[in-house]
């Protein structure tokens, strides 16, 4: 059976990655996280400032720690021991590092990123800033088209982040979202890159694990 999720895997990232070509991202493919880990390490040396984006798949590959072990000057809100103002502070420094390092919730099978942000930090970084951004997406995040990526959003990731963030919108009861106007919504930005921003270089890599929300 893990022959079939393969292949079926494979063909979707292949669909995934030619159209993200087409669209003038740079894209790598990669089996494991692992491999994931060692070909972003690469692309990065000592003397480059990084900005990490909120993001649960970075974590999972322990590409933070890899960074910091080589000198890197870094620039991440989770930091353990940040005031509020600290956080906002280093979210705002993120905007003019030299990379920013994150993923996506969802990217389509037609080559499109697809994200949404509370503070949205992540998104603006993604959008303009940061020469360069490399985005590090699961095979779990590779969805048919664009109304997919928002349900996918709406119906897994912001409820799960909501909790995970120990906030108390309405989907956090539901499972999902019902558009709310609460205080603590998370969903409150949303941008689609349709094609590669023409002043940043972007590079995604597409791992064949389930990562993230």
């Amino acid at each position: 059976m893990n022959g079939i999720r393969q292949w079926h895997d494979h063909l979707r990232a292949e669909e995934a990655a030619k159209n993200l070509e087409k669209h003038g991202f740079s894209v790598l493919q990669v089996p494991t996280r692992k491999e994931a880990c060692e070909e972003v390490l690469k692309r990065i040396p000592p003397s480059k400032t990084v900005g990490v984006g909120g993001s649960l798949t970075i974590r999972e590959l322990g590409i933070v720690e890899k960074l910091r072990e080589q000198g890197n000057i870094l620039f991440d809100h989770w930091q353990e021991g940040l005031t509020q103002e600290e956080s906002l502070k280093v979210r705002r420094a993120q905007q003019s590092c030299d990379l920013f390092l994150t993923s996506s919730n969802a990217v389509t099978l037609k080559g499109e990123l697809v994200n949404v942000d509370g503070f949205c930090n992540r998104i603006a970084a993604m959008a303009f800033g940061p020469p360069e951004v490399i985005f590090c997406v699961g095979r779990n995040k590779l969805v048919s088209d664009l109304p997919a990526a928002i349900a996918r959003i709406k119906e897994i990731v912001a409820p799960m982040n909501a909790k995970r963030f120990g906030l108390n919108p309405p989907c956090v009861k539901t499972g999902r979202c019902v558009d709310c106007d609460s205080p603590e919504r998370v969903c409150r930005g949303t941008l689609i890159l349709e094609r590669k921003p023409m002043a940043t270089d972007m590079l995604v890599v597409l791992i064949g694990e389930d990562l993230g929300f």
